[in-house]
């Protein structure tokens, strides 16, 4: 039923990848040889062919992330030049695109929309491959393209080598007396014969640091080593942006803005760059409240406005916190035990949405990671691998990967999908369960409404199933929608349980997680502002030089940033979900989707009841379920009966009221 996680032949995989391709290749040469081509017989094995492509490689790509090696590496760098290359070739191959031109010619008025959605991203996706072009712009493009793979995962290998590579090692027990204890303990070692800590730019012991470190300086030290990480990667930008126009412009796009909005649903450059600073405006002005209510504290510590640094913001925004809402995170961390966090999440999954979890025994790349098999309606629908904790060997932040989706073939069978979810939570040990901020509980119900999106697809067309073929900008909409409910009071407490006494966290303890959701919510929205309109201003026309990038960054920051950080940060070095992942041009999918999962949320609380099982199984049946077969916003709108509105987003987050 469900394909096993199996990597015994790694080193073999760049001989295995040539083998299926060229059998690929073959197939598809046979399908473009039927006389009377036909969405049956030609678009739907075509679209299986893809997908067992899919099946062999992602496995491959994905444990270079979660268990990177010398091996891992030279595995994905001896396959990425191949299957870019065969990717390209298909993509700029002219039969392939005139049959399915013809076949939407011919059969448009009796196909379903599903089946017409197929046709019509495929179209779209062969044009912007540059299947129009002649051979020389062909073959640079697939020149192009490799370089372009092969530069991304340079920049993400820099940026986890850099990571790896620096450590702080503390003596004083005074510089870290104010540590939550759990992070004490895994920073902590005995070296001649005297008690050490050890911290480093793994998320976890960073914002161990930055957070709670009393030494200003130690502060100081580990947030300049996390924000000039792999400097190597400024050159890396040049060429990126370098070679993306190149691209485009043989495409016919002016900038590569231009061409990512292609496939998304906003619809023009200025559509996106007014939705940004109309947001960053109403933000900013509560957001340089936030920042001098800060500093306020700074100042109880003899720190001036003129002396408050960027490294400080962390460290005094949670005695700000604490102040305010009387929230120590270290208090609320063993009622957020792992094991009891996904119990009691599955449960409320269970409530609202009639899907189970049940774990199972299956082969995995780390004796950490957990296997589910969930049921929908009774009826067994995915499976789901979970990689929770943080280690050496695993590309920070979290994220959802899919693995197989949900269709049906040309024999008439269905198969069932499969996703990863990756995390970097605290690690578990022989004596200490990982104990998870509240913080990592939305990054899992984040993460979670990714793979729901995924898993939950009963589109039967795989090009258009789970998140194949949903806009960018939208792909948010899910992951962000269940966030929210990890605000609820009845929803946290199926979870937050004591991991020692069992006891469950009060309401008044609860109580002041939820008022202090939307601490510094202006703060966020700027920062998350900065960041899209860096990442779509760059990519709006050709800047060839760090310095000229810097500048576009200083100039975003110059009209919306809360604080200025200092000229030695170079964020941009480590901005991998554009240099090296799929968001260039398109980071502000954050904020545009979250106007939809706002909203969305807000017919729950409109209703009185975040448990309505009857609007979670109509989200469920409307949004979750048909995948990318229609757009998002005729989903939307087939959900709430009504466009989105921005006023929920800004609302919700208390920025309006």
């Amino acid at each position: 039923m469900f394909k096993d996680f199996n990597l015994e032949n790694l080193e073999d995989s760049k001989n295995i990848l040539e083998k299926l391709l060229n059998e690929s290749r073959t197939k598809i040469n046979d399908l473009l040889n039927i006389e009377e081509k036909t969405y049956k017989n030609f678009v739907t094995p075509y679209q299986e062919i893809g997908e067992s492509i899919n099946d062999f490689l992602t496995p491959i790509f994905h444990i270079d992330s979660v268990k990177n090696s010398e091996i891992t590496r030279k595995v994905y760098e001896e396959c990425l030049p191949i299957i870019s290359k065969y990717e390209t070739e298909i993509g700029q191959n002219e039969n392939i695109y005139n049959t399915l031109i013809n076949i939407q010619s011919k059969e448009k008025n009796t196909l379903s929309i599903i089946q017409n959605k197929v046709l019509e991203n495929e179209i779209r996706d062969f044009k912007l491959s540059g299947c129009h072009l002649d051979n020389n712009k062909k073959k640079r493009l697939e020149e192009l393209n490799l370089k372009l793979g092969e530069l991304s995962q340079k920049f993400s290998h820099n940026l986890l080598d850099a990571t790896n590579s620096w450590e702080m090692i503390i003596e004083n027990f005074e510089d870290v007396k104010e540590i939550p204890k759990s992070d004490l303990e895994l920073a902590k070692f005995e070296e001649d014969g005297k008690t050490k800590y050890k911290f480093t730019l793994q998320i976890p012991s960073y914002l161990a640091y930055i957070t709670y470190g009393t030494n200003r300086d130690k502060r100081e030290e580990i947030y300049k080593a996390y924000c000039t990480r792999a400097p190597q990667n400024g050159k890396i930008i040049e060429e990126i942006l370098k070679l993306k126009d190149e691209k485009v412009k043989i495409l016919g796009f002016d900038c590569y803005a231009q061409y990512s909005l292609s496939t998304k649903m906003a619809k023009t450059e200025d559509e996106v760059v007014s939705f940004l600073e109309e947001l960053g405006h109403k933000g900013k002005s509560k957001a340089k409240e936030e920042l001098e209510e800060i500093k306020q504290i700074a100042l109880e510590d003899g720190i001036s406005n003129d002396e408050f640094r960027s490294s400080d913001m962390a460290y005094y925004s949670e005695k700000l916190k604490k102040a305010k809402y009387d929230l120590d995170e270290e208090y609320y961390r063993p009622y957020f035990e792992q094991e009891s966090v996904l119990n009691g999440f599955f449960d409320f999954l269970n409530k609202i949405f009639d899907i189970k979890f049940e774990k199972v025994d299956a082969p995995t790349w780390d004796e950490k990671v957990r296997v589910y098999n969930i049921s929908s309606n009774g009826k067994l629908s995915s499976r789901i691998y979970l990689d929770l904790e943080a280690r050496k060997d695993k590309r920070g932040g979290a994220w959802m990967n899919n693995w197989h989706s949900h269709y049906t073939d040309s024999k008439g069978i269905t198969h069932l999908p499969t996703a990863y979810i990756v995390c970097n939570f605290p690690q578990s040990t022989e004596t200490t369960p990982s104990l998870l901020r509240h913080s990592d509980v939305v990054t899992l119900f984040h993460e979670m409404g990714h793979a729901l999106h995924h898993l939950l697809s009963e589109v039967t067309e795989a090009y258009v199933s789970g998140i194949s073929g949903v806009a960018w900008d939208t792909v948010e909409f899910p992951s962000q929608f269940l966030e929210y409910f990890s605000y609820d009071k009845d929803i946290l407490k199926l979870f937050a349980k004591h991991y020692e006494t069992k006891e469950v966290l009060d309401d008044t303890a609860i109580e002041r997680i939820i008022k202090a959701k939307n601490f510094q919510s202006s703060l966020a929205l700027v920062r998350q502002v900065e960041f899209a309109l860096f990442d779509f201003k760059v990519h709006q026309k050709l800047y060839k030089s760090e310095e000229e990038v810097q500048n576009v960054l200083d100039e975003v920051r110059k009209e919306f940033a809360a604080i200025t950080p200092p000229r030695y940060n170079k964020f941009q070095n480590g901005f991998s979900h554009i240099f090296a992942g799929g968001y260039a041009a398109g980071y502000y999918s954050y904020k545009w989707a979250e106007v939809l999962s706002a909203d969305a949320f807000y017919m729950f609380i409109d209703s009185g009841n975040v448990f309505n099982k009857d609007l979670a199984i109509k989200y469920k049946d409307t949004i979750l379920s048909k995948g990318g077969s229609k757009n998002m916003d005729e989903l939307f709108f087939d959900f709430a009966q009504r466009q989105a509105s921005v006023d929920s987003l800004l609302k919700i987050d208390g920025i309006i009221s």
